[in-house]
């Protein structure tokens, strides 16, 4: 079973310009407020920015978004609207939401920060991918690689697309690509072996990688279920039925899983 599991680095790019001032410090004199309320608002977004922040570090992607919502953006500076837009874009990104696209293009239009453009279109091409929107995935990956950037992340994602646009060849050479920058890739070797086992391109090599991304993360339900899988195709019936239920266990509302589990056991899930 092949997963893009390649979320690009959630290590947000720091902006230390902006996140040591406090947010809603550029609001002009002219604000109509009082000096009180300005005070009082400016304390409410600094806090509720940093709480939102620290949440996003610990991968509390919901609590942190719940945090950045609430901000009242009226007055900040467009630094600060991009500061904020490019947390929210990268929460509603790990949570696949659609509304992630809003926020990210903000920051990507702007282009004041090259590698968080860079961050921000891996993002966009991971929640496209997710929601089935795969031609748009390879839009925004194709043209980071014409901009001159590549990573394990990118190619993975690419050859993620690629399959399931039923063009495996070409995932296999993508994957080939990750492997380069990063031989022990446990998504590349996984989702190259299990192309090439399930389609009959190189049987062989397909157990062979699949085996090696188990033996990297052996409690991984999805290398576990391609490793059963190219046994299958293999015809070890004896090893394809130990490892697909061991699959099965760790996941067993997973699809893929059950439907690999059905064929190879005979049971019915």
């Amino acid at each position: 079973m092949i997963y893009n599991s390649d979320f690009p680095e959630t290590k947000p790019v720091i902006n230390e310009d902006i996140q040591k001032r406090s947010p809603g410090s550029f609001i002009p004199d002219e604000f109509p407020v009082t000096k009180a309320a300005l005070a009082e608002k400016k304390l409410s977004n600094t806090e509720g920015f940093k709480k939102g922040i620290r949440l996003f570090n610990n991968k509390e992607w919901e609590n942190s978004l719940r945090e950045l919502l609430l901000i009242n953006a009226a007055g900040f500076s467009s630094d600060e609207q991009l500061e904020l837009a490019y947390y929210l874009g990268l929460c509603c990104a790990k949570l696949e939401r659609d509304d992630a696209s809003l926020y990210l293009e903000q920051v990507i239009t702007a282009g004041n920060d090259m590698l968080r453009v860079y961050q921000c279109r891996m993002a966009l091409a991971y929640v496209y991918v997710k929601t089935g929107r795969a031609r748009m995935a390879e839009f925004e990956l194709k043209r980071l690689q014409r901009a001159g950037f590549e990573s394990v992340s990118l190619y993975n994602t690419l050859a993620y697309a690629s399959y399931i646009q039923n063009r495996p060849k070409n995932a296999v050479e993508l994957y080939e690509k990750a492997l380069d920058i990063d031989k022990d890739n446990t998504t590349a070797l996984n989702g190259m072996g299990y192309i090439l086992a399930d389609t009959g391109i190189d049987l062989k090599k397909g157990l062979r990688l699949c085996r090696k991304a188990v033996e990297y993360s052996p409690e991984n339900p999805i290398y576990l279920d391609s490793l059963g899988w190219a046994c299958y195709k293999s015809g070890d019936m004896q090893e394809a039925r130990k490892l697909m239920r061991q699959a099965f266990d760790l996941a067993p509302e997973e699809k893929e899983i059950k439907k690999h589990y059905s064929i190879v056991t005979g049971e019915a899930v």
